[in-house]
């Protein structure tokens, strides 16, 4: 039974132990423990010290230790297994992060369950890493990854994909990894041609990538290569398909920069790897008046497009596998795209999905945040028996997404979005801000920070952020959104010309959504278009049944009260009734 004085956290476990010890010592029990007692004193306890670690005891034929970051703890086994090849002893070590309870002898939980096993997996002299170990370090430990497929391991949920560790010919060693939980997708940016013939034009091709790798690399949804990996393949014919495999990403984004005289012309292509797919291209044509803001315009405008590029990638590729071979990550793409179709039967498949993927892996906070996301349509359009329980959900769910990651702008958004629907506008809007400080570039804050100033009545700070959302993302399956904000805000301002502009176009975005009809019936009925104003309420009726001016499916984050008047006023001119 855990004490009151057990201490839990999150560290990085290091387990090790001697291949085939106790055949050793059955043949020469002085010579094996003497090599043992020589390892740990000359090569083990120093590398574990030098790196930041502890050893949390020894295990008769080796070793548990834990480090406090997985950098320390990677480079402290690559030391160690490079200067053993000097003993006549083979040892094999597992890496994992998780959490522990240390209870001030011991260190316990499925975090030293894990690396235990995983160890076990290694050759003679190598290492095996968790996938929370390989995405901290695989940007900034500078080893190969060699994949050996999925295993599994003994009271783990999940299988984990693992990777040979060897010692090349020159020392060099080759890492280990287990990939575990969320598979998320990667990506390699490659160096940007320069085709103008002019070297001095290198430097704006090379600014360009670099940027590109910068601004993609905010979004925590991604596994981005690094500058110096990339760079490798500059000036070099590359074939994509052997890049990827090299790099071990999924996705390549390729392109080209031509200036001629003061025009100058960037083209760009995303590929997906394994079905050399093209699923993005796109050429700018611009002048070169200030180099600097055409790179910066050109960077956001690429980014914006291949993130949700990526996304709808991922989904299909998700969707096109057999149920029996998900993972936790292809769970959480299969519920991206449910959840986008706003409709009841789709919302109820997502959260099914979504919780499958949190048990396979709990620690996943894009899948807390699509939670989110679910649960607060639910509660937006009354999909569920209380709406005021799923809008609680939606707080749950954010504040955890927040808590696993306080760098994902997205999770913050999804946390705004709560604050918004609890007339918190204050405060959602200070958090969207952060999180478009976390990412420029994520049309899903700024569309929501363009949201909330529409239910505030402030069109003149809605309408740039709703249409930078627009910009940033031009395929998002969140444009409805996105226009139907529009809508709010001119509606609220009383520009109904303009909201049924913006609702038609939302329509033609996606029917589905319940809300574009309200804000276009509202409007049609400001205009007196009495017939408009009756079709558009119809439709309404149609994904809200029974539907009356005092029902709660009606009720939106208003800042003031003679918006909400203004809303309903419209709708009851429209003909619904008072109920």
């Amino acid at each position: 039974m855990a004490q009151g004085n057990d201490n839990r956290r999150l560290v990085t476990i290091l387990a090790a132990d001697v291949a085939g010890y106790t055949k050793l010592v059955e043949q020469d029990t002085d010579g094996t423990v003497t090599a043992w007692k020589a390892a740990r004193s000359d090569v083990i306890e120093p590398a574990i010290d030098s790196h930041a670690g502890r050893i949390v005891k020894l295990t008769g034929d080796g070793f548990l230790a834990e480090f406090p970051t997985v950098q320390d703890a990677v480079k402290s086994a690559v030391a160690m297994q490079k200067a053993l090849t000097e003993s006549p002893l083979d040892f094999r070590m597992g890496i994992n992060l998780g959490d522990i309870i240390d209870d001030g002898q011991d260190i316990h939980g499925e975090g030293v369950n894990i690396a235990a096993r995983i160890e076990a997996l290694a050759d003679k002299g190598g290492i095996c890493i968790t996938g929370l170990v390989h995405d901290s370090v695989r940007h900034r430990l500078d080893y190969e990854y060699e994949d050996m497929g999925e295993h599994e391991v003994k009271h783990v949920t999940a299988p984990v994909r693992v990777y040979a560790i060897r010692f090349a010919g020159d020392n060099a060693l080759k890492t280990t990894v287990v990939m575990s939980g969320a598979n998320k997708p990667t990506i390699a940016i490659l160096p940007f041609l320069n085709m103008s013939g002019d070297p001095e034009q290198e430097y704006f091709s090379d600014g360009i990538t670099e940027d590109l790798i910068t601004e993609l690399s905010r979004n925590k949804i991604f596994s981005v290569t690094s500058r110096n990996t990339v760079f490798t393949y500059k000036g070099a014919a590359v074939e994509i398909p052997q890049v990827a495999k090299d790099l071990g990403v999924r996705y390549v984004l390729e392109g080209s920069v031509r200036k001629a005289g003061n025009r100058v012309r960037i083209t760009g292509q995303l590929i997906e790897a394994a079905t050399d797919i093209h699923l993005w291209a796109e050429r700018y044509d611009r002048d070169l008046e200030d180099i600097f803001a055409v790179q910066d315009e050109i960077t956001r405008k690429i980014v914006g497009a291949i993130a949700s590029g990526i996304l709808s990638a991922e989904a299909q590729r998700a969707n096109r596998k057999k149920t029996i071979t998900l993972d936790a990550w292809d769970d959480v793409m299969r519920a991206h795209w449910h959840i986008r179709r706003f409709a009841k039967a789709d919302n109820e498949a997502a959260r099914e999905l979504l919780g499958r993927a949190l048990t396979l892996d709990p620690k996943i906070a894009t899948a807390y945040t699509d939670l989110a996301f679910a649960h607060h349509f639910e509660a937006v359009f009354g999909w569920s028996e209380v709406p005021e329980d799923s809008h609680a959900k939606v707080g749950v769910a954010a504040r955890m997404a927040v808590e696993l990651d306080d760098q994902d702008a997205y999770a913050h958004t999804i946390l705004a979005i709560h604050e918004l629907f609890s007339n918190r506008h204050d405060d959602a809007i200070r958090r969207l801000e952060q999180a478009k400080e976390l990412d420029p570039n994520l049309s899903f804050a700024c569309g929501y920070l363009g949201t909330t100033y529409a239910f505030s009545g402030d069109w003149d700070k809605a309408q740039p952020n709703l249409e930078e959302a627009i910009r940033l993302s031009p395929r998002d399956p969140l444009m409805v959104i996105w226009h139907i904000g529009l809508g709010w805000a001119a509606l609220l301002c009383e520009e109904h010309e303009k909201s049924v502009d913006f609702s038609l176009r939302a329509i033609q975005d996606n029917p589905n959504f319940a809300d574009n009809y309200s804000v276009l019936a509202s409007a049609y009925g400001h205009l007196g278009r009495a017939v408009d104003a009756g079709e558009a309420k119809e439709e309404l009726l149609r994904r809200m049944p029974a539907l009356t001016l005092s029902d709660p499916r009606l009720s939106r984050p208003f800042r003031r009260d003679k918006d909400r008047e203004h809303f309903l006023e419209g709708l009851r001119r429209a003909g619904l009734p008072e109920g």
